[in-house]
């Protein structure tokens, strides 16, 4: 067995990449990301022991949405270090446009879990969470699955 030292990066692919280029440069700032490359055809951003890479779709792709439950990625969800993270970056989603799914709100997927979920000018599914303690690694901790991930 081997026990692995988180996620070292997500790369998605976006469409409209004049739209979700700036959308995505703001917001990965705002989450305390540094970004570490640039170009006319990909951005990535480091921090928090997160990477996400950010790239053009190839050309055939080019103004279509993303579509939730079909194959391949159903939502990126950032950990925030408390409620008033998630509900700074709520208010930030709502200066950048992006369609809020549901404000900052509790669900049952973990004690305590506090999130707020909001799409980008594709339609990709974000949210932005904070969980505190143990999450579902608490001992009394019930898994749940909640509206937000159907």
């Amino acid at each position: 067995m081997v026990e692995v030292n988180g996620m070292a990066h997500v790369i998605i692919s976006v469409s409209n990449w004049q739209a979700c280029k700036p959308f995505y440069e703001s917001l990965l700032a705002f989450l305390g990301l540094e970004c570490v490359f640039s170009g006319e055809e990909m951005i990535y951003y480091v921090g928090g022991r997160t990477a996400l890479g950010v790239s053009r779709c190839a050309p055939e792709f080019e103004g279509r949405r993303f579509v939730q439950n079909s194959i391949g990625l159903h939502h990126l969800c950032f950990r925030a270090r408390s409620r008033a993270d998630v509900e700074a970056v709520h208010e930030h989603a709502v200066g950048l446009g992006a369609h809020i799914v549901h404000g900052p709100e509790e669900g049952g997927w973990a004690p305590g879990y506090y999130s707020v979920l909001f799409e980008d000018p594709i339609g990709t599914r974000l949210e932005v969470n904070h969980v505190p303690g143990q999450g579902l690694l608490a001992a009394d901790a019930n898994f749940q699955a909640g509206e937000d991930y159907r």
